[in-house]
């Protein structure tokens, strides 16, 4: 049912390519159905009388209606193959633009190998489907229902072989497709698994190599491997077993053919060129039939992969947008949480519980808490890469539910706890926020991200190649690059998920003094690990597995909240501490 929808509904735009599939899919049928007519016409009014005028003028049309056969069935094809390749871009667009959609829950569900199979592969399944349907399928019911009349009209007894050889036919195929379709749904829930198998090693290379885990790794790889082999090859072995099969019985139907036909012209109740042309529709019936089975084959597979595709489009994201959404007059960088609390789906505890905060307008908030307690939960909640399960996140006076999305997206730049960098220059990563930035915008961004440096030093600058995920520069590099990057953006809110790790106390304390200065009215909220980078903050959040431990400054903190002071015993003297 997935399937025929997603046809129809990929199909329907671009109806004047199916139509025109149908015209000279039928032109040609047409053509092949009246050679074999002509071809016995030759044979007993022409060869058999010796009349060589009418073989030259029959010979003549032959050759007319097998060159309008081979221009219906190229043009046919090029309709088709065209069709077929618009239907897989509108596919591929939609289930991209699903995607881009997904909250960071929706994206978990399904994981990142399972998209980019249902992407590629699934959707080159249906895409096959159509390929095949517009140049096998819409020709096979015009072959068979054609040929079967031409055959009555030739001769009516031999046509009981006919009746018997389809049947027998039908029942082979169907049998083997049977046991065929099981097999190709576990096929693509295998190549599921050869590729996150394939993508956490190739991720995780280092961590494999640091840990001496080659061994291990290549074991589980060969595991999924053999998993795809095995089902490739049960699937493999019955539709080799499928054509010999076929075959058997067409040419045992031939055989019969020309048994009983032979005995018709001998008691001279048949022509031999009857016989012949009985013989070419009868091959005509059973290659329309063979034809419409190896689309049975291919439509199982279509299916199961239809049904993948339709599940990505089906899922509504749990972070939807406003039925009407709102833009605010104020736009000061205010955040307001509001007794906000966050439970996974199917969990039993919240991981954010009751948090009330104010972050004012110009101010610096950061964040600090144990592994597990929600900091960076918290601060997806701003920008709703997740949505709080009670309570509202108040950004410029309304519920950020309620703010037009591109909006809301437009105050913040995030620089997320892991730096990626796209594939492509140092200047398109910058960009990446403000198209229109100049390249005196993007060395300003790089001075304060305390980047310009070694971005100088680069052979080509800004015009530097980066590789995918950035990985030919270091994690320093990288974190600084990020920054830059949502600094260029020039936004409202500047959000930093422990976007300092990997910098030295040095460049830590020179990018801080730089922020300070050039985004002093910019609301700030960082989430830091290291006392050092974030204790001149306006206001510090202390979180406890999801709860608020404590609010002030680091003074304030350090004299009256015990879990505050564990943190800073942790990494700083009593002396530097205070």
């Amino acid at each position: 049912m997935n399937l025929w929808k997603t046809l129809v509904r990929y199909i329907r735009p671009h109806w004047p390519l199916l139509v025109g599939v149908l015209v000279f899919q039928f032109a040609q049928a047409i053509a092949s159905l009246a050679l074999p007519t002509l071809n016995a016409n030759i044979i007993d009014l022409g060869v058999a009388k010796g009349d060589i005028p009418y073989i030259l003028s029959t010979g003549s049309i032959m050759l007319g209606v097998s060159l309008a056969q081979i221009i219906g069935s190229i043009t046919a094809v090029y309709f088709g193959s065209r069709l077929a390749m618009l239907v897989g871009r509108d596919l591929r667009q939609q289930v991209f633009h699903q995607v881009g959609t997904f909250s960071e829950r929706d994206m978990n569900t399904f994981g990142a190998p399972s998209l980019i199979t249902r992407n590629t592969n699934d959707i080159l399944q249906i895409q096959m489907l159509v390929l095949s349907g517009c140049t096998l399928l819409l020709s096979a019911p015009i072959l068979a229902i054609g040929g079967v009349v031409m055959a009555l009209r030739l001769d009516l007894d031999l046509s009981i072989i006919m009746a018997v050889s389809v049947p027998i036919l039908l029942a082979v195929v169907g049998l083997l497709l049977s046991r065929m379709v099981p097999l190709f749904r576990l096929m693509q829930s295998r190549i599921d698994r050869i590729n996150q198998v394939l993508r956490e090693q190739l991720t995780g290379i280092r961590v494999v190599r640091a840990f001496v885990r080659e061994s291990v790794e290549t074991q589980r790889f060969d595991a999924a491997n053999v998993a795809v082999t095995e089902t490739a090859l049960r699937s493999g072995r019955l539709m080799a077993l499928m054509f010999p099969s076929v075959m058997i019985v067409l040419n045992l139907s031939s055989v019969a053919v020309l048994w009983f036909g032979a005995y018709q012209v001998d008691a001279g109740n048949m022509q031999i060129g009857t016989v012949m042309a009985f013989l070419q529709y009868l091959m005509q019936i059973l290659m329309a039939v063979m034809m419409s089975m190896f689309m049975a084959m291919m439509i199982p597979r279509a299916a199961v992969c239809a049904d993948r595709v339709t599940e990505v489009l089906a899922t509504q994201s749990d972070v939807t947008p406003p039925a009407h959404p709102v833009i605010p007059r104020q736009r000061d960088g205010r955040i307001v949480f509001d007794d906000v609390s966050f439970t996974y789906p199917g969990a039993e505890i919240a991981v954010l519980s009751h948090l009330s905060f104010t972050v004012e307008p110009g101010t610096t908030t950061a964040i600090v808490g144990s592994t597990g307690s929600g900091k960076t939960t918290l601060i997806n909640l701003i920008p709703r890469l997740v949505d709080p399960t009670a309570g509202q996140v108040v950004v410029n006076g309304v519920d950020a539910r309620d703010l037009d999305v591109n909006y809301l997206w437009s105050l913040i730049g995030l620089v997320p706890q892991k730096a990626f960098l796209f594939s492509g220059t140092v200047a398109s990563n910058l960009r990446y926020g403000k198209d229109s930035a100049s390249d005196e915008e993007l060395w300003h961004a790089l001075e304060v991200a305390q980047a310009r440096d070694f971005v100088e030093k680069l052979e080509l600058g800004l015009d530097a190649p980066v590789v995918q995920g950035g990985t030919n520069f270091s994690g320093g590099q990288r974190q600084r690059l990020a920054i830059a990057r949502a600094l260029v953006k020039r936004p409202e809110i500047l959000i930093f998920d422990d976007s300092f790790s990997a910098l030295d106390l040095s460049t830590d304390a020179r990018l801080r003094q730089a922020l300070n200065k050039d985004a002093a009215g910019t609301t700030r909220i960082i989430i830091g690990q290291r006392i050092a980078s974030i204790r001149d903050a306006d206001q510090i959040l202390v979180l406890d597995d999801g709860a608020i431990a404590g609010i002030g400054s680091h003074d304030d903190l350090l004299a009256t909240n015990a879990t505050y002071q564990e943190i800073v015993s942790s990494q700083l003297s009593a002396a530097e501490a205070s």
